[in-house]
């Protein structure tokens, strides 16, 4: 184990971070990543590695490209995948893994974390366990690490997974009822852990009033431009975890932007430091105590995106990247309507917000 993670073990044991030794493999023509720090899931007992893989591609479909770049990356180490119903992306996630077993690469399915998602159509009482039963289906597998409300808003069930929907479709989540089915889910044995995902301070506390299992995990996004302080500090309260998503911006996605890679202060950081922007951007949600996904099918990339550990960023840089102007990304657009159960961004997000680009969030 390295001086830093040394240095700063006290504090994480004290946090409820099971830190997993960093280390090289290493022989004349392999190396690989032996294992990941994890964090402790509040109400569970079981963990989350702080580094994962996501599986968003826009538009949202399945491809060769996508099982593949899954598989490299579990020859990587990568050991915490995230997908969802509406990416089309639990298909090439499953096929990945049973190539993976079938390689070696991984001993069997408890070496992964798998993380999907419920789509709004499927945000109703009646629907949840059949939506997570065809998830499982179309992996492969039996049960899921996390399974996650993906919005706080349900669809008409005739919606299905097109994207973008029709805003005559959208329709107010019965949270009390949808997350009783979620409960279930767990209770049958077919999820691990229960959470949600982009959900405000205003809904989590709504959903907590009725729940009898909390959620472990908001997964949201968060990047330097977007620092989710108030969220953070409330889901620590309450003992949920925070994933975050889109944590370089999203480039290249209808939702996202370039404006977190092409900020100044970031690349100046990461010039001085001999990083690139992406691996500052990514120390520096992993500094918060928070799991963050990264999402790449360039070969590269993938294994640049995996360099965050053995380094820290200074308290000078970090002040540095504090007072960077707040904006977000994923603005929601495509949730609000006049005949909708939320009729302006601010009543989706529950807050005043600035935004980076003028488009909607179409995940």
């Amino acid at each position: 184990m390295d001086g830093y993670l040394f240095s700063i073990l006290p504090s994480l044991v004290q946090a409820n971070i099971y830190i997993h030794t960093r280390r090289w493999i290493s022989d004349k023509h392999n190396r690989k990543w032996a294992a990941f720090p994890k964090v402790a899931l509040g109400s569970s007992n079981g963990t989350i590695p702080l580094l994962g893989f996501g599986t968003a591609v826009f538009p949202f479909t399945a491809s060769e490209t996508m099982k593949e770049s899954i598989l490299h990356a579990i020859k990587l180490g990568y050991r915490h995948f995230d997908a969802a119903a509406v990416y089309h992306s639990e298909g090439p996630l499953g096929e990945a893994i049973a190539e993976a077993l079938r390689l070696g690469l991984i001993k069997s399915r408890d070496d992964l974390f798998i993380t999907s998602k419920l789509w709004c159509s499927d945000g109703h009482r009646d629907l949840v366990l059949p939506a997570l039963r065809n998830t499982l289906q179309n992996l492969g597998l039996e049960y899921l690490d996390l399974y996650l409300i993906h919005f706080p808003v349900s669809l008409e069930p005739a919606a299905r997974y097109d994207v973008p929907f029709k805003t005559e479709d959208l329709r107010p989540m019965d949270f009390k009822a949808v997350w009783e089915a979620m409960e279930e889910c767990r209770e049958l044995g077919l999820t691990k852990n229960i959470g949600v995902s982009n959900f405000s301070c205003k809904k989590l506390e709504q959903l907590l009033l009725t729940s009898k299992i909390p959620p472990v995990v908001n997964q949201v996004e968060i990047s330097p431009l977007w620092q989710q302080k108030k969220l953070r500090k409330f889901c620590e309260e309450k003992g949920i975890h925070v994933t975050a998503y889109s944590p370089l911006g999203a480039r290249g996605t209808a939702w996202g932007s370039n404006e977190v890679l092409d900020c100044e202060i970031l690349k100046a950081i990461a010039e001085a430091k001999g990083k690139t922007t992406a691996q500052v951007c990514l120390r520096w949600v992993y500094e918060q105590g928070v799991s963050v996904l990264v999402k790449s099918f360039n070969k590269e990339r993938i294994k640049e995106n995996l360099d965050i550990f053995d380094w820290k960023l200074s308290p000078e840089e970090c002040h540095m990247i504090d007072q960077i102007p707040q904006q977000k990304s994923c603005d929601g657009l495509v949730f609000i309507s006049d005949e909708g159960p939320y009729k302006s961004v601010e009543e989706l997000w529950d807050e005043k917000i600035s935004f980076l680009v003028e488009r909607a969030c179409d995940i």
